[in-house]
């Protein structure tokens, strides 16, 4: 998919430029300071001719008027990611919609050029892209995490594409999906990668994306990532009224501090009250089965803790799950285990790991 633009070459002649036509997608809340850099970014690439648009979902701070001193166009909204990016959309005209959250950085002068030119050489219209993360830190210590966090995020496999890898796709291809689901102000990354999946394909562009890791240095390495992936088990088990009942499961940047998650786990234990045993171990039945289904995890967990040994990117243990293992792995009975082993920790270790850190938090200066 191709733009012409006209160019003035010399009096009297025109040039007549084939161009990438791409309109980029900003959703932000409070966002001035770290828009700033990715807007000279944006205006830094080349190849691509570019429509930059900030959705706002009400800013208390100069973020719309940043926006529109770097020459983006500004688009009210109402908050909620999903809702402001559709807002957005609806301004592009661009051939290829491309959504960036506010606090990413591009890492290479002609990122989105090529990354266009690499979904259009899977010669589909039905393909998204994303792009493998570098996190831009503030504080050092946890560098295994964040090395595991960055090579997940290339690994292309379901559920571990989200918002913050950015997301490439045809402005058709979008509208075939009727754009970003809205019913909460979170999860519309989710919601997309699996309308996408079943659509079409995702790829993995080049270039990675920077990202800042300022939510999980903020709120906690640990914690965050278990409040993630309490909120990825309660979403892909349907479990809703977790959601509806949540306090402030994934609160705005400027609100984030310490993270707290026994709240969580009380809701967990009355939402088990609420719904009775024999529903209750139904959820969890399910909630296992999906933890089954990713056991490759891991292994490649154990894979990127020894890269300094074994080298980077070798990907042993992973291989040796899916091509061995995964057979071996995914049957009831060891559903019914890893139920059982699941229902323990989650009303056992976790909670008094939450609880001890909490009250070494509130003790602290």
């Amino acid at each position: 998919m191709r733009s012409s633009r006209v160019c003035a070459r010399g009096a009297g002649s025109r040039l007549i430029i084939d161009t990438i036509s791409i309109s980029v997608v900003i959703p932000a809340i409070d966002e001035a300071l770290a828009l700033t850099a990715l807007l000279a970014d944006l205006h830094a690439q080349e190849g691509a001719d570019l429509q930059i648009i900030v959705a706002d979902g009400g800013s208390s701070d100069d973020t719309p008027a940043v926006a529109a001193s770097h020459g983006a166009e500004v688009v009210e909204s109402a908050p909620g990611r999903g809702t402001q990016m559709n807002a957005g959309a609806a301004r592009a005209g661009g051939d290829w919609l491309c959504f960036l959250h506010a606090d990413s950085r591009l890492t290479h002068p002609r990122q989105l050029a090529d990354a266009v030119a690499h979904l259009e050489a899977a010669g589909d219209a039905r393909v998204a892209g994303h792009f493998a993360l570098r996190f831009v830190r503030h504080s050092g210590g946890r560098r295994c995490f964040y090395r595991h966090m960055q090579a997940k995020s290339a690994t292309n496999r379901r559920y571990t594409i989200n918002g913050d890898q950015g997301l490439l796709l045809s402005a058709g291809f979008f509208d075939e999906l009727g754009g970003f689901d809205t019913r909460l102000p979170f999860l519309e990354d989710q919601r997309m990668a699996s309308a996408i999946e079943r659509a079409g394909a995702w790829r993995l562009c080049p270039h990675r994306l920077a990202t800042s890791a300022r939510r999980f240095e903020r709120e906690g390495e640990g914690a965050r990532y278990l409040l993630m992936s309490l909120i990825m088990a309660m979403h892909i088990a349907g479990v809703s009224a977790f959601f509806d009942r949540a306090p402030g499961v994934y609160a705005r940047q400027r609100d984030t501090g310490r993270l707290l998650l026994m709240p969580y786990f009380r809701l967990l234990r009355r939402l088990w009250r609420e719904c009775g045993f024999r529903p209750g171990l139904w959820i969890a039945w399910r909630i296992a089965g999906i933890t089954l289904a990713q056991s490759w995890q891991l292994f490649f967990a154990i894979d990127v803790l020894l890269e300094p040994v074994a080298g980077r990117g070798r990907r042993l243990g992973t291989r040796l799950h899916d091509r061995v293992l995964w057979r071996f792995i995914q049957h009831r009975p060891g559903q019914a285990l890893l139920m059982i082993i699941l229902l323990a920790l989650v009303f056992g270790p976790l909670q008094l790991w939450c609880r001890l850190r909490e009250n070494h938090s509130s003790v602290s200066p």
